[in-house]
């Protein structure tokens, strides 16, 4: 199997990270904010050596925190989180790059969104070297819209289409089974696609598919911004936003393998943490009323269903 140029991936990334960055200080527009560009180095004194470019946004128009993530790191060997479907490259050298991003917005009818494309590479001893992909898309709001989900889904699947009919139905599951509270039996949003230990396409093909999703996140994702950004909020609906936000936060740090791996592996914190919002707050067994917008975003949207055909 032929493995992809390392080289190619990380321009590939690069380039994404910048044009995912310009289009949101576009939508922001001229009054709004900007990214700051944080670049940073682990030199061989390190854990791990590498480099990264950390783009964050705070305090916007449109977005109360956006952070986009760029970072391209080499370890002496796998973390547990990277190898618990891959014993058998327990301790090998490794080397992984993505780009990763959280945009929470200002407006409670805006939804939260998280996209990841990542390649990583281990080298055990006296053997070839092992390459695979990762990432997905998936869309959490805190007030529901059936017209949103439909497009984000449909997006995910264009995305996938040329590459096997099988896939959006695979990744879309195990999206659904991916991005779930097991501690609250709740889902974290309306999901979309995920994917992991991916190289089933040869190598060149399967990286040809992880452009496709990263290529096609800016057109699953503005248009529910451009249409929800404008409209009239309550202070009650932000209460409520920050409340949602708690259950983003349990999972970023109970259960996602990203950020178990970049802790674990001695990573940037303050770049694997770019995710976190900027305001949340908990509240002790909240009850909503039943058929209001807040008790139907369980009952209607935190549920696995076909969103396509709805």
């Amino acid at each position: 199997m032929t493995a992809v140029d390392s080289s190619s991936v990380r321009n590939y990334l690069l380039g994404l990270q910048e044009r995912i960055t310009s289009a949101l200080e576009q939508v922001e527009g001229p009054q709004g904010a900007r990214f700051v560009r944080d670049a940073w180095a682990k030199g061989p004194q390190e854990r791990l050596q590498g480099d990264g470019i950390t783009k964050i946004l705070e305090g916007g128009r449109i977005w109360e925190r956006a952070g986009c993530g760029f970072s391209h790191v080499r370890g002496p060997q796998l973390p547990p989180s990277a190898t618990q479907h891959r014993p058998e490259l327990a301790g090998a050298p490794f080397e992984a790059m993505g780009v990763s991003l959280v945009f929470h917005p200002v407006n409670p009818l805006v939804p939260t969104v998280h996209m990841n494309v990542r390649m990583i590479s281990a080298q055990p001893a006296g053997q070839e070297a092992v390459c695979w992909f990762g990432g997905g898309m998936d869309l959490t709001p805190v007030y529901g819209f059936e017209e949103d989900a439909q497009h984000f889904h449909s997006a995910c699947r264009n995305a996938l289409a040329p590459f096997g009919a099988d896939l959006y139905p695979r990744f879309k599951t195990w999206c659904d089974e991916y991005f779930y509270l097991k501690h609250r039996q709740e889902q974290r949003g309306i999901g979309g696609i995920f994917f992991d230990d991916f190289a089933e396409l040869g190598q060149a093909r399967s990286f040809a598919m992880l452009q496709s999703v990263g290529d096609a996140f800016l057109g699953a994702y503005l248009p529910i911004v451009e249409k929800r950004q404008a409209l009239p909020y309550t202070q009650a609906q932000v209460d409520f936003q920050r409340y949602r936000r708690g259950r983003y936060v349990e999972f970023n740090l109970v259960w996602d393998r990203g950020t178990h791996f970049g802790l674990q592996s001695g990573g940037r914190t303050e770049s694997i943490l770019l995710s976190m919002p900027l305001h949340t707050n908990w509240s002790y067994q909240r009850q909503d009323p039943p058929g209001s917008p807040e008790a139907e975003l369980l009952t209607k949207y935190l549920v696995r269903r076909d969103w396509i055909s709805a």
